[in-house]
């Protein structure tokens, strides 16, 4: 399965493109950018229908409206990829576009009461937005499957900045979500509000002066589990923001279901869930199997390098600052199960020896006994951000290669999974680079 959004078949159009994704890496299937959220100025991933967004909270055409001139591409895909027996399944991804009047409605709240820029899980409005654009998909383009796709966690763990370019997103304080819709839940599950919000104030000064590199008398571990323990409800709050998470997934499987049931439906896993011990601990794949026809597990194994060393780098100022870096990467690959390069060279390498292979067994053992299927995705030149680089220079930061490439494939199949997905997007890869999931393929004689 490619993953791509309108430009890659704007600038190559789309028999071309086709082509050249059948012959280098023996592409089956489509992963696509849809709506609003995958707009070039020669094209974009579909147009939205008012008849399948009620009560959102603002005007559907604000959302944008198409320009005739450009091109329809999920419409225009239609007849090239049924002649090639391709499979076309539709991204929902979580975000809106900028400048969107009304986006306040669907807003998180921070504990302060301040309106952040991303969307609440428990916002009806959001809901129904996302579940419109599920049937918009289904009904007015015949997609074969509907991916969610949101890279986001809880309040406690983002305070504690537990992901990667954790250090460079904002002040603690402004960790989600405390809305009016999440308290109402709380309320009902039992949580206080007051005691919460009292818990991430502490937890915030805690996080500013680990920042500020102010070492508790006590240490870091000891003195954060000194707050877990006389505020239960940080994490109570932690796990009311996956448990929501989770609802919304059922939902959107509902809808499907409801619309067509031969559409399959899946979510895409994060890559913090390859760094994070709370993260993979929230993300229990045998919880997830009973609403998913298949998962998207990322494994990015390149970027991979850089963005946990930036993670390594944000949590050592928190939760584990009494550890110097390199014995808290070792640390977590113990934890987590890996064997890979030392912290002063994991940005170079990145995460190349059995990665993809340890992770991919991981969730076929994770989903083992249903009938949702693993698919691996595998990183082909996807961009690192400076966020990344800490104090290395992109020279010295790990870069794709053909070889690279077909040997994560090939982990990937052998530790089981069922397909794989290019990642992240066309636009971003070179060809030859492109070309080692097909040698991959060739070589494992895996059926396309």
């Amino acid at each position: 399965m490619l993953q791509l959004d309108a430009q890659g078949f704007v600038d190559t159009g789309i028999e071309k493109l086709l082509d050249i994704a059948q012959e280098r890496a023996a592409v089956n299937a489509l992963l696509l950018d849809s709506f609003w959220f995958s707009r070039t100025s020669g094209g974009y991933m579909g147009t939205t229908d008012a008849r399948f967004y009620r009560d959102i909270g603002f005007n559907v055409s604000d959302l944008w409206r198409a320009d005739p001139r450009g091109v329809d591409v999920l419409r225009a895909l239609a007849g090239p990829t049924k002649t090639r027996n391709i499979t076309r399944t539709s991204i929902i991804k979580d975000m809106l576009p900028d400048g969107l009047r009304g986006a306040e409605k669907l807003c998180e709240r921070d504990f302060n009461g301040s309106r952040a820029e991303t969307t609440c899980k428990n916002n009806p409005y959001y809901r129904n937005l996302v579940l419109g654009a599920v049937e918009n998909a289904i009904r007015s383009y015949d997609v074969d499957g509907i991916m969610y796709m949101a890279e986001r966690q809880g309040a406690f763990t983002d305070t504690l900045g537990m992901r990667f370019r954790g250090k460079q997103r904002g002040l603690p304080g402004s960790r989600t979500c405390f809305c009016e819709f999440c308290r109402a839940k709380a309320e009902k599950l039992g949580i206080r509000f007051e005691r919460a919000k009292a818990g991430f104030e502490e937890l915030e000064r805690f996080a500013a002066a680990g920042r500020g590199r102010k070492r508790p008398p006590d240490g870091y571990y000891a003195t954060l589990w000194r707050l877990m323990l006389r505020y239960p409800e940080l994490l109570m709050w932690e796990h009311l923001w996956h448990e929501s998470f989770r609802e919304l997934l059922q939902l959107l499987h509902a809808k499907v279901k409801s619309v067509r049931p031969s559409v399959l439906f899946g979510s895409h896993i994060w890559p913090n869930a390859n760094m994070s011990p709370i993260m993979r601990a929230e993300q229990d794949l045998a919880s997830l199997t009973p609403y998913h026809d298949f998962l998207k597990v990322a494994l990015y194994q390149n970027c991979g390098g850089p963005r946990i060393a930036s993670y390594i780098e944000s949590v050592a100022e928190t939760i584990w600052g009494d550890v110097p870096p390199d014995e808290l990467l070792r640390f977590h690959y113990r934890v987590l199960n890996y064997d890979e390069a030392p912290y002063r060279a994991v940005r170079k390498t990145g995460l190349k020896r059995d990665f993809v292979f340890r992770e991919s067994k991981r969730a076929v053992e994770g989903a083992r006994g249903s009938k949702t299927r693993i698919l691996a995705g595998i990183d082909v030149d996807i961009p690192i951000l400076k966020a990344d680089l800490g104090s290395a220079s992109p020279f010295e930061t790990s870069r794709s290669t053909r070889q690279d490439v077909r040997a994560a494939v090939a982990q990937a199949f052998k530790a089981g999974v069922h397909g794989i997905v290019i990642s992240r997007e066309y636009t971003e890869m070179e060809l030859d680079h492109l070309s080692g999931v097909g040698d991959a393929v060739r070589d494992l004689g895996v059926r396309t």
